[in-house]
């Protein structure tokens, strides 16, 4: 849909960034059931009232990030579905702590070889959520130390935990190079992390 008429979207995003309400209202209109089926499909344990509250969540958090959305580095939707996958991962960890049980969140395709596939989820108590938080400030961190050439593609798999192939569509990059990249930005981040415990 987005490719279909790319002009209008853009034309779109420009008027929101600019505080206009019904162009907002119109990029909800062309992109809710495209966000719907995404999550959906990644978050296959969400019933239809959750998702729906994941998208409204979503798209309120996107209203308000509007000026933070760079055209150059990726389409609106690919941002948005972003948003709205961080957004369904806080509210499934909510509701495990909230209802403590083994969940499996699926972060990677199955062809995605070069991460790990699931990770458990189980509901966290106070402690784990602390060195929870800890660990990712410090990946924070040390993505923030990498050299500009491996930063970026760093921070989308670490910290925002996009897919290799939706790395590598919003860089316009290679899906092999996107891949190296990474696999060189963790030996990076290993290294920091080992002469910091050491």
């Amino acid at each position: 849909m987005e490719e279909i008429g790319s002009k209008h979207i853009d034309k779109l995003v420009r008027m929101a960034c600019e505080g206009n309400g019904p162009a907002f209202t119109a990029l909800w209109d062309t992109h809710i059931e495209q966000l719907r089926a995404y999550i959906h499909h990644t978050m296959k344990t969400l019933g239809d009232f959750d998702v729906d509250d994941i998208c409204s969540r979503s798209f309120e958090k996107a209203f308000r990030q509007i000026g933070t959305y760079d055209p150059s580095k990726g389409q609106f939707f690919t941002w948005l579905k972003t948003i709205a996958r961080n957004t369904g991962l806080d509210f499934i960890d909510s509701e495990a702590r909230a209802h403590p049980k083994d969940q499996f969140i699926y972060l990677d395709d199955e062809t995605d070889t070069g991460g790990v596939e699931k990770i458990a989820s189980p509901g966290k108590n106070p402690l784990d959520s602390i060195i929870s938080d800890e660990e990712h400030e410090k990946n924070v961190s040390y993505v923030s130390k990498l050299p500009e050439l491996y930063r970026e593609v760093a921070r989308m798999r670490v910290i925002d935990g996009m897919k290799y192939n939706e790395i590598a569509e919003n860089l316009s990059l290679d899906l092999n190079t996107v891949k190296t990249r990474i696999r060189r930005a963790k030996v990076m981040m290993d290294r920091m992390r080992s002469e910091d415990e050491g």
